[in-house]
């Protein structure tokens, strides 16, 4: 790890970066929890540090004093390496969260300034997430001045160098692959009258329960029927692997930016317990917690643009998925039913995504189809639960 920890009575410890998993080499240092001269005890937390995957914290093997950081915030540490630090002349500016008056200002450095001089409005102290203004606060008020607004007024954006590095990687290989599109709409009348007769009892069992475990069940259900779908393939596209789990993933856009956390083993799970994992990943996200094992081993993924208020999308496959589905928001249209007649419907539609390199139009259209009979008679589901 990037510090050395000196031991009360014994020799200074050299605390190198140990391998965090998912062939991660590599982490931007995110924030330090601690300073030179600071004395720690085992399992203390150190920094905090982000992968391709992930935010990670770190925490202390050992019990002592920590004598030297080698890594400023921002800089990248490698797995094993104990690095350099820098210095106030040669290298980058060492900076810490620092403390107001009990509020901590956090903010990543654009410029030289002092962040005990900013005042953040947004929640625990943090600027609001966007382009900001950042003004030197008066430290008896804890309120910005405006008369020093213009003269000290520094434009900076709030980006995490470490999700934008995985999103640059991620979309670089998705781009490599030959996508082809499918898009249907789905009448969820039956199934908006179902969660509305069971929302009041996932509701007793403490369970939000959305749309979105239904959705995610008939595409497990799916997969079990075309399970090419749930598989991955290698570069050269010599082999295949079928994935015994179905580890089905959810965009989501977070306080970290848009991510893509899964449920593990639907296959294995009920309707609720699919809400109750979603419950926990929706939490997790809100408070910018979601860690390698929940955005990590994914398998298929369904993005929710409903959410937002997108109809259609041309969604892009997440290696080493082979396919993804686009959700779109429901909106209440008429159609004929079955006589003729004229009736309000719910209707969703949805756009798929696939790796035409291994999947052909008509599989992807028969497992749609599959998926839409389960949503639209989801009384169906029954009868193929595992």
């Amino acid at each position: 790890m990037p510090h050395n920890i000196y031991m009360s009575r014994g020799p200074i410890v050299q605390f190198k970066l140990s391998d965090i998993g998912e062939g991660i080499m590599e982490v931007t240092v995110k924030e330090w929890y601690v300073k030179e001269g600071d004395k720690v005890s085992q399992f203390d937390s150190i920094c905090e540090v982000q992968s391709d995957k992930a935010s990670v914290t770190i925490t202390s093997r050992y019990d002592g004093v920590i004598k030297k950081l080698y890594y400023d915030v921002d800089a990248i540490a490698l797995v094993g390496k104990r690095g350099r630090g820098g210095d106030a002349r040669h290298g980058p500016r060492r900076t810490h969260p620092q403390e107001i008056k009990g509020h901590k200002t956090q903010a990543t450095p654009a410029s030289d300034i002092k962040l005990s001089e900013v005042v953040g409005t947004g929640k625990d102290g943090r600027p609001e997430p966007s382009y900001l203004d950042l003004i030197p606060g008066d430290p008896d008020s804890a309120r910005p001045r405006p008369k020093h607004r213009r003269q000290n007024q520094v434009m900076c954006v709030l980006w995490s160098p470490g999700f934008h590095k995985a999103m640059v990687k991620t979309m670089t290989a998705a781009l490599k692959i030959p996508h082809f599109g499918y898009c249907d709409e789905v009448d969820l009348s039956r199934l908006v009258t179902l969660r509305a007769e069971l929302k009041s009892m996932a509701e007793s069992r403490g369970i939000k329960l959305s749309y979105m475990p239904f959705f995610i069940k008939a595409a497990s259900i799916g997969l079990l029927h075309f399970p090419i779908l749930n598989a991955s393939v290698d570069e050269g596209c010599q082999n295949i692997t079928y994935k015994a789990s179905h580890n089905i993933g959810l965009a989501m856009d977070t306080i970290q930016g848009l991510l893509v956390p899964n449920v593990k083993n639907v296959q294995l799970l009920s309707v609720f317990d699919i809400a109750l994992e979603l419950n926990r990943l929706q939490t997790l996200g809100a408070a910018g917690q979601l860690g390698t094992n929940e955005l990590s081993g994914g398998t298929f993924t369904l993005s929710n643009i409903g959410s937002i208020g997108g109809t259609y999308a041309k969604p892009v496959i997440l290696p080493p998925e082979v396919a993804i589905g686009a959700l779109g928001k429901i909106q209440v249209l008429p159609r004929f039913d079955a006589v003729g007649q004229v009736v309000r419907a719910h209707i969703m539609n949805v756009s798929w995504s696939a790796d035409h390199r291994i999947i052909d139009g008509a599989t992807m259209c028969r497992f749609s189809n599959l998926w839409r009979e389960y949503l639209e008679n989801p009384a169906t589901m029954v009868l193929d639960l595992k």
